[in-house]
């Protein structure tokens, strides 16, 4: 996500095609249009959304986006911070066309340079908050950072963060890696906003990594971990977790309060962007469209277990009743992404110290 900052992934990037079969079908494999455009475009995303199973949101958007096209989607996955990396790397000689990561590296993206200016048919109906002003990029699908629990060994969800102080969490709670994964840097965010500030939310979590597990640049590897018991807790964020657990009944979505406060949440969207000197920048722009595109962003939540980035867009499947159940009462806060862009270093340097990471 939901990474999706926070958004996530693995250590080790994953290189594949989105499309197989489908492209020789639909006339995916001819190499290039009328203007010469070779008829390929390549996506660099946080996990989250692209299902192992082939089941997923990416997996449905990318092979109705080939058929309709006839243009091969290569993908890339990787931790949120991780894929921005990667395409800094590769400035020079730029691979990707679309980049897609979690809050707060979108933004660090547009900061270095990474994306260019392109408003996406559609982009207009998703609200300011999930877009840049400038049109650098814009929320694909809207999702909020969570927990997850195991069901079975827990009769309920933790209420608290000071619950998972306990000693029945040592060894059995992990969270992953600020700065490194897009929830991971969600844990810190949340902290901070539920603990009134960077001292006190140190503090804490200085207290809590006597239980923590230890890093891990992969937010979606927790919820496995969670399903089989061997977490009680972790991080996640509710477009993953709530894909996840269609296939791993152990798992539940909460999110903790602060001792005597309400549960507190806040967005983390899927936001895209356009990457700078793209090779493929008109087939690009052609993907953003698609994904923004009404068809796209009604399945959302019935395929991808998320919400659709388009306010217009109110899907009434199964799975958008009980997404709208899970956050109920979920009081949504909004950070302060410029300061927190800018200040992001510092913020996990100060976890670093107080955790020993």
């Amino acid at each position: 996500m939901p990474s999706k900052l926070l958004l996530r992934s693995a250590a080790a990037v994953v290189v594949g095609l989105a499309l197989t079969a489908s492209l020789t079908a639909c006339g995916g494999s001819s190499s290039a249009d009328s203007k010469g455009e070779e008829k390929v475009v390549t996506v660099y995303s946080a996990d989250g959304l692209k299902s192992e199973k082939g089941d997923g949101w990416y997996d449905k958007v990318f092979a109705d986006f080939t058929k309709k096209t006839g243009i091969e989607v290569k993908y890339v996955e990787g931790g949120s911070g991780e894929m921005v990396q990667r395409a800094v790397r590769e400035k020079t000689n730029t691979q990707a066309d679309v980049l897609i990561t979690l809050p707060p590296f979108i933004q660090q993206a547009d900061g270095k340079g990474l994306l260019q200016a392109y408003a996406p048919q559609g982009s207009d109906k998703v609200s300011g908050a999930d877009k840049a002003a400038d049109a650098k990029w814009t929320s694909v699908v809207k999702n909020y950072f969570g927990f997850v629990y195991n069901k079975k060994e827990l009769s309920e969800a933790p209420k608290t963060w000071e619950e998972l102080l306990d000693a029945k969490y040592k060894g059995k709670l992990q969270y992953s890696t600020p700065g490194v994964a897009g929830d991971g840097t969600a844990v810190l965010i949340k902290s901070m906003h539920d603990f009134g500030g960077k001292e006190p939310a140190m503090e804490f979590l200085k207290k809590l990594q006597a239980n923590n597990v230890g890093p891990s640049s992969s937010t979606s590897k927790l919820a496995p971990k969670t399903d089989k018991g061997e977490l009680l807790v972790a991080n996640g964020d509710v477009q993953m977790n709530f894909a996840q657990s269609k296939s791993m009944p152990n798992l539940g979505i909460w999110f903790p309060a602060k001792d005597g406060g309400k549960p507190t949440s806040f967005a983390l969207p899927y936001a895209a962007g356009l990457v700078d000197k793209a090779p493929h920048s008109e087939n690009g722009k052609k993907l953003l469209d698609f994904m923004l595109g009404e068809e796209a962003q009604k399945s959302v939540s019935e395929i991808g277990g998320g919400f659709p980035a388009r306010t217009d867009v109110k899907p009434t499947d199964a799975n958008a009743v009980e997404l709208t159940r899970i956050m109920a009462g979920v009081e949504i806060f909004e950070p302060d992404w410029a300061d927190i862009d800018k200040n992001l270093t510092g913020y996990v340097d100060a976890w670093k110290s107080a955790t020993g990471s």
